[in-house]
């Protein structure tokens, strides 16, 4: 009886086109499941390829991870940048907008993509667990994200450290809701809402 060949055929990709495809499987595996349940077999299978294979473009489980959440920062911003018109080497909100139009963007653009969303709630929850390896990524994120936005609301509000905090924990919590009601929950419009009375008087 004839042995049947089992091992797929496997397209050769230029590098920088395989490390997309692996981001972007990684990315959706992550999203269902957290980092906790991913499979590197998984993902080796679904770009085509053998693990020691996948692991000559990433590294380790954990290089994955951050490569994941480091390409996704830069893929929001430039978006971002497009949606507010600022150039193509921007780096960082600019003084003429205003934080609630800096969110207002934010919400829009996390509204048209749910399976990100997904995937950065996920790992933000694990990684409060000791020995994640994003932890120290999301700290380091939460620290500049609740800095850009005091900075922009500075001298404008008795306690602008504060509103930050308080405009992040709504944005979080406004989009954990729609991502388990996504029929039941106009994440843009429920933004609007809460902008309405945060940003009151500014």
């Amino acid at each position: 009886m004839e042995a049947v060949n089992t091992r797929r055929d496997r397209t050769r990709l230029p590098a920088a086109q395989r490390r997309r495809q692996i981001l972007d499987v990684a990315t959706r595996l992550i999203g269902e499941g957290g980092f906790w349940a991913l499979s590197m077999q998984d993902v080796a299978d679904a770009c085509g390829l053998t693990v020691p294979g996948l692991l000559h473009h990433v590294g380790s489980k954990d290089g994955l991870l951050l490569a994941v959440l480091d390409h996704r920062d830069a893929e929001d911003f430039r978006s971002l940048a497009e949606q507010l018109g600022l150039g193509a080497d921007a780096t960082g909100w600019p003084r003429d907008i205003s934080l609630a139009e800096a969110c207002e963007a934010l919400v829009r653009r996390n509204a048209t993509q749910p399976e990100i969303v997904r995937l950065f709630s996920v790992l933000q929850a694990e990684s409060l667990a000791p020995g994640h390896p994003a932890a120290a990524y999301f700290a380091a994120r939460q620290e500049r994200v609740l800095a850009e936005f005091t900075a922009m609301v500075s001298g404008r509000v008795p306690d602008p450290a504060s509103l930050a905090r308080q405009v992040v924990a709504a944005m979080d919590g406004l989009q954990i809701q729609w991502l388990r009601d996504p029929d039941g929950t106009d994440l843009v419009a429920e933004w609007q809402a809460a902008a309405a009375r945060l940003f009151a008087g500014l």
